[in-house]
């Protein structure tokens, strides 16, 4: 991470800082003491600064509690060490997010409370299948996205992604997910479209498509080349808008479990994703599998807005439209049959 190479010590307060320039107008020494950071350590640690104490000076103010945490986590690690947390965020997302997933896929064997849910209930998946697809998941997570993880941060220090004090506020964080979000959606997009072009899904895209009724391990299982070239979308979001490093784990973290729940082959009426704005969810996305390798619709990672500009969701909504009538006209022959019996 970039830092200022200022002259200032943890141990040297501002007064001794800002003493020797006191032959500069007072607008220059206030000017100066604004704009007082700290040196790197020797160590090359994210926090410079020896104490709390010090660091509150630097800031010339308290430390809020989370800010306290942060500091007293990560003052002694690396930029890097820090960075490859992501490995382990990555790794307990892949395999403990999708598992009440699992436990509902198996429970159909038992009970079909949860088939009502299901967008395709006809499909059923064992416990085998299950596990079959969580062993490619891993094996492309230890032999592509780990090591890519292990070698990419000379990218985070390109874009300047922060890791010191103060940490972003909320609205900060809200403001540049969405961005992220955004960035990656329309891109996205567009990555998606030439995979399933005949050259790029007869390639690479195919295998993603072996599951027509997705699951939530299913997410990230996909040729190993199409998984660097995605990692495109999501890196670019943090390089328009460079961020915190706790906002990157943030984005990284929410863009895996978000695709999770597009590939759960489920449609949970409370899910809290169905209140955000142009929102696809698991349905929408449940589609593009079902229709398989043809698929010419639905091609939005997280959004839908790009699907309905450029005119490729159309196949979908002419099915939601033809299912909803005839949804009605069997609640209208149900009525009638009813309305019958009770005539008789």
């Amino acid at each position: 991470m970039p830092r200022d190479h200022s002259e200032y010590s943890p141990n040297q307060s501002i007064t001794d800082k800002i003493q020797p320039q006191r032959r500069h107008s007072l607008f220059s020494t206030l000017s100066i003491s604004i704009s007082i950071s700290p040196s790197p350590s020797p160590e090359g640690t994210m926090i410079p600064y020896a104490t709390v104490e010090d660091a509150s000076i630097a800031l010339g103010r308290n430390l809020t509690t989370l800010e306290t945490l942060w500091f007293d986590y990560s003052a002694t690690k690396s930029d890097y060490y820090l960075y490859c947390h992501n490995i382990l965020f990555l790794f307990l997302i892949f395999s403990l997010v999708p598992l009440p997933l699992v436990f509902i896929e198996l429970s159909q064997s038992t009970s079909d409370w949860f088939n009502r849910y299901k967008i395709q209930p006809k499909v059923k998946n064992s416990f085998s299948d299950l596990f079959k697809c969580y062993k490619a998941v891993m094996k492309m997570f230890l032999l592509v996205v780990g090591p890519l993880q292990l070698v990419s941060y000379p990218s985070i220090q390109m874009i300047e992604i922060r890791s010191g004090l103060p940490l972003p506020s909320c609205l900060e964080i809200v403001a540049q997910l969405v961005v992220y979000f955004l960035v990656e959606d329309y891109t996205n997009y567009w990555v998606h479209r030439f995979f399933h072009c005949k050259w790029g899904y007869e390639k690479f895209h195919h295998i993603h498509h072996e599951y027509t009724a997705p699951i939530g391990y299913a997410a990230p299982y996909a040729h190993w080349a199409e998984v660097l070239l995605l990692g495109i979308p999501t890196f670019l979001g943090p390089a328009i808008a460079p961020g915190h490093m706790i906002t990157f784990w943030l984005w990284i973290a929410l863009r895996q479990i978000e695709a999770i729940e597009t590939h759960s082959g489920y449609d949970f009426p409370w899910t809290l994703t169905k209140y955000i704005p142009f929102y696809g969810g698991a349905e929408y996305h449940d589609y593009h599998h079902y229709v398989g390798g043809q698929s010419q619709s639905n091609f939005a990672s997280v959004f839908t807005y790009c699907d309905y500009i450029y005119g490729t969701d159309k196949g979908y909504r002419f099915q939601k439209k033809l299912l909803k009538q005839m949804k009605e006209e069997s609640k209208k022959s149900n009525k009638q049959v009813n309305g019958g019996e009770k005539f008789e």
